[in-house]
């Protein structure tokens, strides 16, 4: 059995939302983003332009936080916080400059439970910030890059904060690096789309204890105006049913095109 690590120190509160902290990070991290793409918006006037609400996105490459991010700290003019993984706060640089702007890290299998982090983010949503996930948890498994199944944080994130959820969905991160690829073509002429769908009427599970049932029924709900979104800015039919990566027998964490090549040899 693996031995468990260490927990990770949380990001700090900070008097104002576009704190000097996240401005130093932004300030050299935005003008590199500009340079691996250019960023196309539709439907920004559906977003509150104040108070909280829980973002949530599909999920295709690894450029996919710097999209959402930038969208987010630029246009919106919000401070962008996510719910990451542990792994990338346990890099030196990285985890410090991520904390630095305010994101907060995910226990995943280091034997550390994820009470901390939850409270962190409903402490950010308390104070009238915006979190942001992506509720498939990982990369898209499906073969043509729709979203797949999702799983249950977000929902339950805004149900128990009592925020509104709103679902948006890019397209184009792809051809800058793919799916688990290596191949990285940055562009400042390349164009990634974003597009902000209607708040999902989440109000029939409000209030209440939840069945496991309707947890998943709700959280159904938001994966597919997820996919809706996606379908218009691809101008083509989403799936009738989403990509169930447990139905694949797929493992649902890890680069599973790696897994897959191996498994080959």
């Amino acid at each position: 059995m693996a031995s468990k690590k260490s927990a990770l120190p949380m990001p700090k509160f900070h008097a104002t939302e576009l704190n000097p902290q996240l401005r130093s990070v932004a300030i050299w991290l935005a003008p590199v983003v500009r340079l691996l793409f250019g960023l196309r918006v539709r439907g920004i006037e559906k977003l509150p332009k104040t108070g909280p609400y829980v973002l949530v996105s599909n999920h295709l490459t690894n450029v996919d936080p710097l999209a959402v991010a930038y969208f987010v700290y630029v246009t919106l003019k919000r401070a962008p916080h996510f719910m990451a993984k542990e792994s990338l706060f346990r890099l030196p640089l990285v985890g410090k400059l991520l904390l630095a702007a305010g994101q907060i890290p995910v226990y995943r299998s280091s034997g550390n439970r994820n009470d901390e982090p939850l409270r962190v983010a409903h402490e950010y949503l308390k104070r009238g910030h915006t979190i942001a996930i992506f509720p498939e948890g990982t990369l898209t498994r499906d073969p043509e890059l729709w979203p797949m199944r999702g799983r249950s944080g977000a929902v339950r994130l805004a149900l128990d904060t009592n925020v509104p959820v709103y679902p948006i969905a890019h397209w184009g991160a792809q051809d800058i690096l793919p799916r688990y690829g290596s191949k990285f073509r940055p562009g400042f002429w390349k164009k990634v789309d974003i597009m902000v769908g209607d708040q999902i009427d989440l109000s029939e599970f409000q209030g209440r204890k939840l069945t496991p049932e309707e947890v998943g029924v709700a959280t159904s709900k938001v994966m597919s105006a997820i996919a809706g979104l996606v379908s218009e800015l691809r101008g083509e039919p989403a799936p009738a049913t989403l990509w169930d990566p447990a139905q694949q027998g797929q493992a649902t964490t890890g680069n599973f095109v790696k897994a897959a090549k191996k498994g080959k040899k």
